[in-house]
């Protein structure tokens, strides 16, 4: 039975042997190790965030590829020609100068490492170089790259983002001068716009395309309207007073300055609009010859090419005579729970009408209302009027009117 038991373990023993020997012999048949050189295996910089956080950045990096000289079964030897990729952490670098680094290797997932040997690596370490991290602003200049069709012009852009941070190695900011963002189109009759990429250009127009620098954006949202052109005129108009009828334009005139003014805006907008309407002028403040300044206001879907914000109104009224007469009848509402009493007993009033209609007319048919509900003072004060003339409309009043009161 000794014997017997002695036998079978060294049969067992003499089995796992064979089977290794075994194993070996139909590995390296099959699947041979193989010796050779894997090249260009990209080099990717992990940790510049941690570098920028402390003001620093990548200035350079030696290589950006590396070589391996493995050892590995060929089915692994294949699988790492393509997939391989290298680690080069910069995370440690505390302060601006070179450093040797190491690097890390990244295999695909499908390569059992074990099986592989690196004999030799090219270069050994990467020489990376880093410096203070320098940060500049610019504004963003958007420029059409086409053109206007006949007829229209570009309006006033509108950027999603007035400017942009640039940061990096000093000596690649300061090659930049300019950044722009430019707009595609051809003979374009509408608004356009877009997400457009930024461009880098130095201080000659050309181009920077290889520059290691980070922007705090890539693109803008940028809008330009292409708009209609047109002049149109300006116009006033009248309410009838002082003996004046706003109909009847043979006895008053008027010269508006400027007369016209050129707008832009978008086709839909600018279809309709035939002239811009800028105030109202009432003739019964109208004496002799009377100037109004108005704002030209505009709707704010168009914009004033002109550029002139204020329209001058001249206005003339002839043909017409004036008769003055000296008003006692004033009446005063004074304020509550107060007196008011007039100082000034009479008052001045001018009309304005055709001869024979002011003969009809007499200080009687006047009243001079003092209204001084909003008045909060008390003593004399000078406060304006309201002139009633219950007289045929061929007859106004013309000017305005002041008095002296006393409030208690």
């Amino acid at each position: 039975m000794r014997v017997l038991k002695e036998s079978r373990w060294s049969y067992i023993l003499f089995s796992i042997v064979l089977a290794t020997i075994f194993w070996l012999f139909v590995r390296q048949t099959e699947d041979p190790v193989r010796t050779g050189t894997i090249r260009n295996i990209p080099v990717s910089v992990d940790g510049e965030q941690m570098l920028e956080a402390q003001g620093l950045t990548v200035r350079s990096v030696s290589h950006d590829t590396v070589s391996l000289r493995v050892s590995a079964p060929l089915s692994q030897f294949e699988r790492m020609q393509d997939n391989m990729t290298i680690t080069l952490d910069v995370s440690r670098c505390s302060a601006p100068g070179e450093y040797q680094l190491s690097y890390r290797l990244n295999y695909p997932s499908n390569v059992v490492v074990s099986d592989v040997t690196v004999n030799e690596r090219l270069p050994l370490e990467i020489t990376v170089v880093v410096e203070q991290l320098a940060s500049k602003s610019f504004t963003i200049e958007p420029r059409l790259e086409g053109s206007i069709a006949a007829g229209y012009q570009a309006g006033s852009w509108s950027i999603s983002q007035e400017t942009v941070l640039i940061s990096g190695a000093a000596d690649q900011v300061s090659q930049v001068d300019r950044v722009e963002a430019v707009l595609q189109g051809s003979d374009l009759t509408d608004r356009v716009s877009g997400d457009v990429p930024l461009t880098l250009l130095d201080k000659d127009g050309n181009e920077l395309q290889d520059l290691d620098v980070t922007l705090s954006t890539d693109t803008v949202y940028i809008t330009l309207p292409v708009v209609v052109v047109k002049t149109v005129p300006l116009r006033v108009s009248f309410t009838s007073g002082g003996g004046v009828d706003a109909d009847d334009h043979d006895v008053y005139g008027h010269i508006i300055f400027p007369e016209t003014i050129t707008i832009s805006g978008e086709k839909s907008d600018m279809e309709e609009l035939t002239e811009i309407f800028v105030g109202n002028v009432n003739l019964a403040k109208v004496v002799g010859v009377s100037t109004f300044t108005f704002p030209i206001d505009l709707d704010p879907r168009l914009e004033n090419v002109s550029g002139t914000t204020q329209a001058t109104v001249t206005v003339t009224v002839s043909n017409l005579d004036t008769k003055s007469l000296s008003v006692t009848n004033i009446d005063i509402e004074p304020p509550a729970g107060r007196t008011a009493v007039a100082v000034t007993q009479e008052c001045p009033v001018v009309l304005r009408g055709r001869r024979e209609a002011l003969d009809q007319v007499d200080a009687s048919q006047i009243r001079i209302v003092a209204d001084l509900t909003e008045i909060t003072s008390t003593g004399q004060c000078t406060v304006p009027v309201r002139v009633y003339l219950n007289a045929s409309k061929d007859v106004g009043v013309i000017g305005e009117y002041r008095i002296v009161v006393d409030i208690t």
